[in-house]
């Protein structure tokens, strides 16, 4: 079962009932949902679904890559593929082949995304994009013991565990969300 507009529509439906607050951020995806589709292929480019994984170790540190494309630290993520068959599935899918983590040793906080951002996207013309947007889940898991693997260095030029402060400081509020959902 692939990945469809109805899935995301319902988990970004799921995320506004937690997050009433962010309706407003997030009113031109609703829009866009509302009225195309195929937003699961990274060839829409009026927006497009990418997920994201953060990944809390013992409650006291994240997991973290150092982006290739974007040269800097974030979590783990990337875009759908057509064997997806969950959004939550496809953000265990993109950390594990990110970071070389045993899917084993995770443990999802929540169904709910911690996160939902909407945002603008540069061209990339070595890979034939135009500007475009993405729809960006992120889920939380919880881990005791995962270490970091073997990396995908055609994504990655490194992984490592940071302290929350750190983390939160990198890359934002998301790690807090990330942080309370594995702890509730």
């Amino acid at each position: 079962m692939v990945i469809g507009d109805s899935d995301i529509a319902g988990a970004l439906s799921a995320y506004l009932q937690r997050y009433p607050d962010e309706a407003g951020l997030l009113s031109e995806p609703v829009r866009l949902l509302a009225h195309g589709a195929g937003f699961a292929s990274r060839r829409n480019f009026a927006m497009h679904v990418t997920v994201g994984a953060l990944l809390v170790r013992g409650g006291v540190e994240v997991l973290l890559v150092d982006h290739l494309a974007y040269g800097i630290l974030l979590q783990p993520g990337g875009h759908l593929e057509p064997t997806d068959a969950t959004l939550i599935g496809a953000a265990v899918r993109e950390l594990v082949e990110e970071t070389g983590v045993d899917p084993s040793r995770l443990l999802p906080a929540s169904q709910i995304p911690v996160y939902v951002e909407y945002g603008t996207v540069p061209a990339r013309p070595a890979k034939d994009e135009p500007e475009h947007h993405h729809l960006d889940f992120g889920y939380a898991f919880t881990t005791v013991q995962a270490e970091v693997g073997r990396l995908q260095a055609s994504e990655v030029r490194g992984a490592a565990w940071y302290p929350l402060a750190t983390a939160e400081r990198l890359v934002g509020r998301r790690i807090a969300r990330a942080v309370t959902a594995c702890s509730g």
